[in-house]
């Protein structure tokens, strides 16, 4: 097909898709798909994604980029040109679509066949139907004929369902048919499409085979590049195989030659490893003296601090003592002093407090005088030893000039003045205070010479000035303006005057030297100084002023004759400061020595040099002497760091070490400035002498300088000096430190530009790729060090550099220049860890790990890893080439298996000694000159145990004991191990652990085998010792096993820690093994001779120890042969009598001997008090201050306190028992006991002719049962009831519940789980709180109830349990029956109407006729918690079940203010034996109502009931009453007010008229036997009887009585009177008139009223009726 052509089908396609969407194909997303694919440009296909379908597409071409030009998807026959990817995809997309569209006109095809079916069905279907509806018509006329209506009826209704059937048919097929017309032509409409697509069908066909044909040829390519591979590789692995065989031959050879030489440095290795462990044993030897030397120095110095501590303690005690009686002695006297002045009258409170006042004066000026003659004493003591250093200094210094006369006065009153200054330097008045000073010193140096007693006091007091004058300096204030800037100037005199005298000296020593002759012995002539000193220089370094430093140089005479030294003097700067000790030995021969002591006490904080003179008969010689201040010593480990080559995107840190060599401490910073300017070349510190600095600064430095105190001090003196030249030119210059000191704004600027220059170097350090760590600044203490960290972090490739100083606050110390460069690199490929540790390795075991490669190129590389040929044994990594994608990581798997051959193989990577393997690897990368290496560390040691024996004899054991061995385990591996024994035989046991556990490396473990025989034979038998990694170990063991009689089935048995009171048992069988069968096998161990012991019945017995907690039961019996008893241990441990009576004894004596100090110390203060009573004279009268209620009480007699109790009189049971069996309980840590208890077993029966007598016993048949009994402190013990574990209850009403109290205390250091035993569920006791797990020391107290139900004494047992012991507790009580009377028997108790706001009572009377105190209580329904009657009867109040108006609810109407209407006093109580008890009942109601009712119960503690009586009561507003009548409402009523009526809708008339109250009368007249009775009612009028004052009778009055008689109604009375208390009966009575008609209800309304205190009308409505079930 022509391009014109390709180009023009796409449109066609496209419209002939449009017209197909238009018709049916809106909603065909396949269609719109190929109208879309076909409407696509040229272009827009080469850039458009293929749908996931295809992909595979562009896996091919990605292919066919990567392979040669021979496998392009070109055919040269059919076409010139190459087939692009956008034609080949749509291709693929044509066919999708065409093949969619074929299934789509398959689908139309199988919907029109469908319909055509369906149609066809329905047709023959109706067909049937009108078959079946002619058969039914012809049948209808038939039954017509037969006149048969009921068939015919029956035919109709088929006729008619028949005919909708085949009308609902008739619809069916016009719809199918019209479906089926409708599918036809979508079917015909699809054949056109696909006849218009017949074209691009044939084109699609031709591309497919087209690519089928490029497909071919493709694969056929493929095929050919996979055979020249596979033939290059196997050349390669030809070449690899004669590789190997050669490097294998070499290896041999190399083997080989090693194997040679291994004998010779065999033996030379033994002898050094024989005379190395000679060397260890002879260190070890010596090292385990020292320790033991040490160890008797260490006990000595602990037994001497015992007996200090002691001593201490004692001497303590008794200042202690003393400072109490003192105390008692002083407050006595002040007592008896404010008594004496109270009695005289005088105010004891003021005269005591001037009394004090004047002592601390007094006091005070003491301490005064004292400390200013002592000041004055040693200030004169140090001036006369001046005097005499000065003279000796001024003859030695002989050639220096003196001062003339003029300079001699004048230094003469200078130092007077200075000495002045010294002894006051602020004194009140200054003249008077210096003669007189003067006058003093004159007077004591008298005796002296004029002239050298000024040099000597002059040159005395400069020395005391300079040495104040620098404790000022040292001594500086917080602020500068409150220095005194003259107390410096001294410093500056003795500085100056120094520099003179050394100038001075040195033209004298340089005389001396050049006239120093030379010395001839022998014809030698010896040049240089006679004297050399050890050390060569005295150095005093590192000093603080203040402190004393003593060094001893020994001088040696180097010449070659006798000479002689003497000491001349120090240098002049010196001699203040250095005092010399040399006493001068004489003529030392050649080769002597003596030695010097020189003592340095600085005063200045200077560097000092000098020398230390001496003359000898060889001449003049000196010993240099130098004094250096702390000094900061600075330096770093480097100044170049070099990262080397690193790629882009990797941060790699590396650190300096930042070293202080010095004593002084100094700030440090890191500048990145070019060149640091001298004004920022130091750190600056916070100094005193500049208040107004930068706040941020100084808080910085601030804090660090605290970090510590040696840099504190230091920098405190190197501040000083400062300040003193700054002092010194803030005097010269006034006028500009007071501007200065005025003007603060300038330094703020100053600290702005610092903070921007810091803002600065902060911004360069962390724009560029090499960067400062987070550590920039701060401070580096004496002889520290600090890491810095630089961080390189490269962004670009290429070179990086950074230059940085760090600068330091101490000015002597120079900033030092760091330079740090890298190169960044664009490697594409590198290993992501370059060192792959893999621990500690054994040998012969496999290790993995994973070699991850990163990679950041854009194309995929391939990979070779190579392994050095030594390693290749041990060492692999798979895969060994690979291919790493572009931007991805690729992972290779490195196996390490060493082998035992690694010492040999890799000689130059592993060291045998330490067993480090240290291997470099190397990864290729194709097209990468410099390969990727990396290093795989490892440490391989052994995984040998060791055995310290190859075999193990236990010797004859008998089968029923067992005999322990021990031998040593060691691990020589590096790494722990498992092990464990497996395999053991029965016969044998391996402890520890049963054989398993751990060993760490190089442990030795020392392992227990314990054999116990099971036969009588020759054990020869290995055990098997297998480690972690499947290592087996063999160790060889034999034994030989013999049989005794009988047998036990255990001979040990081991008790657990049992408590004092508790129990454990053990339970073993004592076995006669003998049969017939077995005497014949008996056979006797080779070497040893066994007497086969006769089949025979024996005798055995048990003898524990007398006086011992173990019980064995039975301890004797007689066993059968073949029989077996079992035997039971039981371990109880107990306290024994002895022991609690000698503690009782112990805690007796201890108290006596308390009371006795206490009495004893009682006496003394008594004594002391008496005999240091002041008496007091007044008038010449002696009075005594003793107060009269001051009286010393008799001490008791010292005899009664001797008498020591008698151990018989402590019972048990009495309370010093008790108090020592608590002690040594509360004491008691543990004991141990081992019982090793016999049995002795018989020969057999006793003789037949005498079973009396005893049989024989042989010692070799004896059984030995041995006992490990531990007991510990009881954890818990009871502090409650006195100890005692009994609980007795007493006698208790039967119903009734007492509870009693058990503490118990966990006396142990473990929390203890406690648990109880099941107490009798139908019996009386019970335990009532849960028990809980209690801490160490903790109390808990067991509730426990009594409650009996029948007459009758209990007892039972409560096992209080824990993990560790059980405690019981017995409980014991008695049960009665109580027996209580009421005086009224019950049912109701009516109180009658009473008037409102009245409290009527009644009096109920109990009676408790048994013999022990009886409880009750008392209760109301109306204030019981619950009340399931009252609450019932409400109930059926409110659904109306209640129509008699006799009965009423159990709790009736209540009052409205919420208090009960009826109270009892008292609610509850209890009725001593044989007494009687009130019980007052009142009812007190609030309201009207006449449904007040109520239940009371007296029941007992037992819940038994004594009488339940149902109270009832009526209450009204006013004095007159009716009652009677049915009931109208429910006798309920609600706690509510009823509603009130605004009275605005009612008349005047209406508001004064009192409403009728309304009652219902009932009348029932019975009809039987033709015979009517009249019907009658009784109504009741009362007249309530109160204390109010109202009128004495009351009147009723009925009204319309006559009308009331015309319907039958009677009445009788009509009227009458009613006494207060009394009521009247009104008979009702209807008799039907003539004329009555049946069912009829006469009814009659009537007032009737009632005039009292007040007047009520009630309307009183009859009702009649005749009933014929009326009784």
């Amino acid at each position: 097909m022509d391009p014109e052509d390709r180009g023009s089908a796409p449109d066609m396609t496209s419209h002939r898709c449009g017209q197909i969407d238009d018709v049916h194909f809106r909603t065909d997303e396949d269609m719109e798909v190929l109208t879309d694919c076909r409407s696509i440009d040229a272009s827009e296909d080469e850039d458009s994604a293929l749908p996931p379908d295809f992909e595979w597409i562009d896996e091919l071409y990605e292919e066919d980029d990567d392979d040669d030009g021979d496998g392009d998807l070109a055919v040269a026959d059919e076409h010139a040109m190459k087939r692009s990817y956008a034609e080949t995809a749509r291709m693929f997309k044509l066919r999708r679509n065409l093949d969619q569209l074929d299934s789509f006109h398959q689908q139309k095809e199988h919907d029109v066949l469908k319909a055509r079916e369906e149609l066809k069905l329905v047709r023959q279907h109706i067909e049937s139907l009108l078959e079946m509806r002619d058969n039914l018509e012809e049948e209808i006329e038939r039954q017509k004929a037969a006149d048969n209506s009921v068939a015919v009826i029956r035919l109709r209704a088929q006729h008619k369902r028949l005919c909708q059937e085949l009308r609902s048919d008739e619809e069916m097929e016009a719809h199918i048919n019209t479906e089926l017309k409708q599918q036809e032509l979508q079917l015909s409409e699809v054949e056109v499409e696909l006849g218009r697509f017949s074209s691009l069908r044939q084109e699609v066909h031709e591309e497919e085979r087209v690519f089928q044909i490029l497909k071919a040829q493709k694969a056929t390519t493929r095929l050919q590049q996979e055979r020249k591979a596979s033939q290059n590789l196997q050349l390669k692995q030809q070449h690899l195989r004669n590789k190997q065989a050669a490097m294998l031959k070499t290896e041999e050879t190399e083997s080989q030659r090693k194997t040679d030489e291994s004998p010779a440095h065999r033996k030379i290795s033994a002898k050094y490893l024989k005379k190395a462990i000679r060397r260890m044993h002879q260190l070890e030897a010596e090292k385990e003296q020292q320790n033991r030397e040490l160890l008797e120095k260490r006990i000595q110095a602990v037994k001497s601090l015992k007996s200090n501590i002691a001593a201490t303690q004692e001497n303590l005690r008794i200042q202690q003592s003393r400072a109490k009686a003192n105390t008692q002695k002083k407050e006595q006297q002040l007592r008896q002093l404010r008594e004496s002045l109270q009695a005289e009258g005088i105010n004891s409170i003021r005269h005591m407090y001037q009394q004090k006042q004047l002592q601390e004066i007094k006091r005070k000026q003491e301490e005064f005088e004292q400390k200013q003659k002592s000041k004055r004493v040693e200030i004169v003591d140090k001036i006369l030893k001046e005097e005499q250093l000065v003279k000796r200094r001024a003859k030695q210094q002989a050639l220096l000039a003196k001062p003339s006369a003029t300079d001699k006065i004048s230094s003469q009153r200078r130092a007077r003045e200075k000495l002045l200054y010294y002894l006051d330097p602020n004194p009140p008045s200054a003249t008077e205070e210096r003669a007189t000073i003067l006058r003093d010193f004159s007077d004591i140096s008298s005796s002296l010479s004029a002239s050298s007693d000024i040099e000597d006091l002059e040159e005395n007091i400069q020395q005391e000035v300079e040495h104040q004058s620098l404790d000022d300096s040292l001594a500086e204030p917080e602020f500068s303006g409150l220095w005194d800037q003259s107390n410096k100037m001294p410093l500056s005199e003795k500085t100056m005057l120094t520099q003179t005298e050394v100038k001075q000296e040195e033209p004298a020593e340089a005389s001396k030297r050049s006239n120093m002759p030379s010395k001839k012995v022998c014809g030698k002539e010896f040049k240089g100084p006679p004297f050399i000193s050890k050390p060569e220089v005295i150095h005093f370094k590192d000093f603080e002023v203040g402190k004393a430093y003593k060094k001893k140089i020994t001088l040696t005479n180097i010449s070659y004759t006798t000479n002689n030294c003497k000491l001349i003097g120090v240098s002049a700067q010196l001699k203040n400061f250095i005092s010399i000790h040399f006493e001068s030995p004489g003529f030392l021969s050649p080769g002597m020595s003596c030695e010097m002591q020189t003592v340095f006490q600085p005063m200045i904080n200077e560097d000092l040099e000098g020398e230390v003179r001496f003359a000898s008969a060889a001449g003049p010689f000196s010993v240099p002497v130098r004094c250096t201040i702390k000094k900061c010593d600075l330096e770093v480990d480097t100044q170049l760091i070099d990262f080397g080559t690193h790629v882009v995107g990797q941060t790699i840190s590396r650190t300096i070490t930042l070293t202080n060599k010095g004593a002084l401490a100094t700030l440090f910073s890191l500048d990145t400035s070019a060149c640091p300017s001298p004004e920022t070349s130091h750190v600056h510190m916070p100094s005193q002498v500049s208040a107004p600095t930068c706040q941020e600064s100084s808080d910085n430095t601030t804090s660090d300088n605290q970090k510590s105190s040696a840099s504190i001090d230091t920098g405190e003196l190197q501040l000083k000096q400062d300040g003193q030249e700054l002092s010194e030119a803030s005097e010269n210059e006034p006028p500009l430190s007071e501007d200065s000191a005025t003007g603060p704004g300038e330094i703020p600027e100053a600290c702005l530009f610092s903070d921007v220059d810091a803002q600065i170097n902060e911004t360069l350090l962390d724009s560029i790729d090499i960067s400062l760590g987070n550590v920039r600044e701060g401070d580096v203490g004496p002889f520290e060090s600090i890491k810095l960290e630089i961080v390189f972090t490269p962004t670009i490739p290429g070179k990086s550099k950074l230059d940085f100083y760090i600068k330091f606050s101490d000015v002597t110390s120079k900033p030092i220049p760091i330079t740090v460069k890298g190169v960044a690199v664009s490697l594409p490929v590198w290993v992501v860890q370059p060192s792959i540790d893999l621990k500690i390795c054994m040998f012969d075991r496999l290790y993995q790990d994973s070699i991850m490669v990163q990679s950041s190129a854009s194309t995929a590389l391939k990979l070779t890893f190579e392994v050095c040929p030594e390693m290749r044994k041990h060492m692999e990594i798979l895969p060994k080439t690979g291919f790493i994608q572009a931007q991805s990581s690729f992972s290779a798997q490195l196996k390490f298996l060493p082998r035992r051959s690694l010492s040999k193989d890799a000689t130059a990577f592993f060291d045998t000694d330490t067993g480090v393997l240290d291997v470099p690897m190397t990864v290729q990368v194709a097209g990468q000159v410099q390969p990727v290496h990396f290093t795989v560390q490892a440490v391989v040691t052994s995984s040998d145990l060791q055995f310290d024996r190859a075999e193990v004899d236990f010797g004859y054991c008998s089968i029923y004991q067992s005999i322990k061995s021990s031998f040593r385990l060691t691990n020589m591996s590096l790494l722990p191990q498992d092990f464990g024994f497996l395999g053991v035989p029965e016969f044998i046991e391996v402890q520890p652990n049963d054989g398993f556990g751990t060993l760490l490396p190089q442990e030795t473990l020392e392992i227990d085998l314990i054999f116990s025989a099971s036969k009588a034979k020759e054990y020869n038998f290995q055990l098997s010792c297998k480690s972690g990694i499947n290592r087996v170990f063999l160790l060889t063991c034999r034994a030989v096993g013999v049989r005794p009689p009988l047998q036990l089935s255990h001979s040990l048995v081991q008790f657990g820690a049992t408590a004092v009171g508790d129990q454990s048992t053990a339970l073993l069988y004592l076995i006669n093994h003998h049969t017939d069968s077995n005497q014949s096998k008996q056979s006797a161990t080779p070497g040893v001779r066994e007497a086969v012991a006769p089949v025979a019945p024996r005798l055995f017995c048990f003898t524990p120890p007398e006086d011992s907690d173990v019980r064995i039961s039975p301890s004797a019996g007689r066993l059968l042969a073949g029989e077996r008893c079992l035997v039971q241990v039981m371990f109880r441990p107990r306290l024994s009598d002895q022991e609690i009576k000698d503690e009782a004894l112990r805690l007796l004596h201890r108290a006596k001997l308390l009371r006795e100090k206490e009495l004893e110390r009682e006496r003394q203060a008594e004594q002391e008090i008496k005999k240091e009573i002041p008496v007091e004279t007044n008038k010449g009268k002696k009075a005594s201050v003793i107060p009269k209620n001051n009286k010393v009480p008799d001490s008791p007699k010292p005899e009664i306190l001797t008498e020591s109790p008698d151990p018989d009189d402590i019972q048990p049971g009495s309370e010093q028992y008790e108090e020592a069996k608590t002690s040594l309980l509360y004491s008691f840590t543990q004991c141990y006991r081992e019982y090793t208890v016999p049995c002795y077993v018989s020969d057999g029966d006793p003789p037949e002719e005498n079973r009396q007598a005893q049989p024989a016993w042989s010692p070799f048949n004896t059984l030995y049962l041995k006992l490990q009994c531990p007991a510990v402190q009881p954890p818990l013990v009871v502090i409650s009831n006195n100890g005692h574990n009994v609980i007795d209850f007493g006698q208790v009403p039967v119903g009734e519940k007492v509870i009693k109290r058990l503490t118990v205390q966990n006396i142990s250091k473990e929390p203890l789980d406690l648990r109880s035993s099941l107490l009798d569920i139908y019996g009386p006791f019970s335990l009532l709180n849960a028990l809980r797990c209690i801490r160490p020391g903790e109390k808990h107290t067991l509730i426990l109830a009594f409650s009996p139900t029948l007459e009758k004494k209990c007892y039972e047992t409560l096992e209080v349990r824990s993990n560790k012991m059980i405690l019981e507790v017995i409980l014991r009580g008695e049960g009665l029956v109580p027996n209580v009377t009421s005086s009224h028997p019950g049912g109701l108790l009516d109180f009658g109407y009473v008037l409102e706001k009245e409290s009527p009572s009644q009096v109920l009377k109990l009676q408790n006729s048994s013999a022990l105190p009886v409880g009750f209580k008392v209760l109301l329904s109306s204030v019981a918690p619950s009340r399931p009657q009252g609450g019932a009867d409400k109930v059926d109040f409110l659904l109306g079940s209640y129509t008699d108006s006799r009965v009423q609810p159990t709790v009736g109407t209540q009052n409205q203010s919420g208090l009960s209407v009826f109270s009892v006093v008292p609610v509850e109580g209890s009725i001593a034996p044989g007494q009687s008890q009130d019980i007052t009942i009142t009812f007190k109601p609030d309201h009207p109502s006449v449904n007040y009712s109520d239940r009371l119960i007296v029941e007992l503690r037992n819940k038994s009931k004594v009488c339940v009586i149902d109270l009832k009561g009526a209450a009204s507003s006013h004095n007159m009453y009716l009652c009677g009548g049915d009931l109208l409402t429910v006798p309920i009523e609600s706690l509510l007010p009823p509603l009130i009526t605004c009275q605005s809708q009612f008349t005047e008339s209406e508001v004064m008229e009192k409403p009728s109250v309304p009652v219902l009368v009932t009348l029932r007249a019975s009809y039987s036997a033709g015979a009517i009775k009249p019907a009658v009612r009784e109504l009741q009028v009362g007249c309530i009887r109160s204390a109010q004052p109202s009128k004495k009778t009351c009147e009723f009055h009925w009204d319309n009585v006559a009308s009331l008689q015309q319907q039958g109604f009677s009445v009788e009375p009509s009227k009458g009177n009613v006494e207060p208390g009394h009521r009247c009966t009104i008979t009702l009575k209807w008799t039907p008139q003539s004329g009555y008609k049946p069912y009829e209800v006469v009814q009659m309304c009537v007032p009737l009223t009632l005039k009292g205190d007040e007047t009520n009308v009630y309307r009183v409505t009859l009702m009649a009726l005749v009933s014929t079930t009326a009784d």
